[in-house]
């Protein structure tokens, strides 16, 4: 089956055209058809498009919502221009299209098919998720106009998998009226990517999912960590917002919350203004003063010596590293983790700041490996650890292809 996997954001739209079915899953042999990335919709947008593994190419055209990305990339899909004088897919190819969802609150479970009611409780859930939720439904919306009502819709919700979180970890310590009331509860975010490497944990190892107690850190300009137990999220670091936890590109992560009113009151500051400070200008960007991208602040450090550059990085490994010990004492022990994510994947230096002295918990690595681990799958935990090391690169776009084949076809979800 061909799904069409799209993302879409305030003035963006990723895609995929994944090929994938039962066999396919079961082999670990699904097709990526093609993939790209429009950006800056709704006016002069840029466009990147690859089919296969081909070098991607990039293009310039007006495109003034969603509909008309999401009608670009289709006939880019099903014109000759697309593969080597031939259509990488016809339209009747294109047989189901897997949406990310950012917010499914408490309603939504699991991955579901799109109905008339479900875009009703996607619209309910935009108080939560105001900056992600409208134009994930602009996508649905652009798809349903492009493809027709024939061809099935599923929603893949970043909230689901961390439904599972009990109620000691997902409540917060204000009074319970707030939580009956409005659901202020810790929801997380990633979901979606810390499930992806808990099953590719799974299947590498040839753990059962009943024996998996594993830590999934994904690091990059969003970061967060979860705690994987029997195979269901029991705890993770994004919260009501994906403000909380680990400190990010431009996002806090943990403060205290007191700081909000202290900050307002001495800057002249609305209320509105502070979020936006501690979403858009902290983290990386605001300790160093220089950027939000780590590589550049890893070269900053090693080749300037610059103090600030350092610091945040080092802010950044001691939070998750404060987290990695949490998640540990949550769970009894751990047997895995797991880095993924542009950082977590891609950077062996923040790889070994984050397990170093953690060899008393049993966390060793081995710094050949460590260092030769970049983008792809590698155990690099050192002969005798007790703790198992792992970069697995994350892949939500297979995921979110893989429910809604699921979904369509009425197999179980896993």
């Amino acid at each position: 089956m061909n799904i069409l996997v799209l993302n879409a954001g305030s003035s963006s739209l990723k895609f995929q055209l994944i090929a994938t079915d039962e066999a396919a899953i079961a082999g670990a042999s699904d097709r990526r058809l093609a993939k790209g990335i429009v950006e800056r919709i709704g006016g002069e947008a840029v466009i990147s498009l690859s089919a296969g593994s081909a070098r991607a190419e990039t293009r310039t055209a007006g495109l003034r919502d969603h509909a008309a990305a999401v009608s670009y990339v289709i006939h880019w899909l099903t014109s000759s221009e697309s593969g080597d004088g031939a259509p990488i897919a016809r339209l009747a190819d294109i047989e189901a299209v897997g949406h990310r969802i950012v917010h499914g609150g408490e309603k939504f479970t699991r991955s579901t098919l799109v109905t008339d009611d479900v875009r009703l409780q996607i619209e309910r859930l935009i108080e939560l998720a105001p900056l992600h939720n409208p134009h994930n439904l602009r996508g649905i919306a652009a798809a349903k106009a492009a493809l027709g009502d024939g061809v099935p819709q599923v929603a893949v919700f970043d909230t689901a998998f961390h439904q599972s979180i009990p109620e000691r970890a997902h409540l917060y310590a204000v009074p319970y009226q707030f939580y009956r009331r409005y659901g202020v509860r810790r929801y997380g975010f990633h979901g979606t990517s810390h499930r992806y490497i808990s099953y590719r944990y799974r299947q590498l190892t040839g753990t059962a999912r009943a024996d998996t107690r594993l830590i999934t850190l994904h690091l990059g300009n969003g970061a967060s960590a979860c705690a994987i137990s029997a195979g269901d999220s029991v705890d993770t670091s994004m919260g009501f917002t994906p403000l909380e936890g680990l400190v990010m590109g431009t996002r806090s992560g943990d403060l205290d919350p007191a700081i909000l009113d202290f900050i307002a009151t001495k800057e002249g500051m609305t209320l509105h203004e502070v979020d936006s400070l501690l979403n858009k200008q902290s983290g990386l960007l605001g300790v160093s003063g220089l950027t939000a991208d780590m590589r550049e602040l890893l070269a900053e450090a090693k080749e300037n010596g610059d103090r600030r550059a350092r610091l945040a990085v080092e802010l950044f490994c001691y939070r998750v590293k404060k987290y990695i010990g949490s998640y540990i004492a949550a769970m009894n022990g751990v047997t895995a983790i797991a880095f993924a994510g542009g950082i977590g994947e891609n950077s062996p230096e923040v790889r070994a700041m984050v397990c170093e002295g953690l060899d008393w918990l049993g966390i060793s690595m081995d710094v050949a490996k460590n260092d030769a681990a970049v983008g792809t799958e590698v155990r690099f935990d050192a002969d005798g650890a007790r703790v198992q090391l792992w970069v697995i690169p994350t892949d939500e776009e297979l995921l979110i292809a893989r429910d809604t084949w699921r979904v369509v076809t009425g197999a179980e979800l896993q």
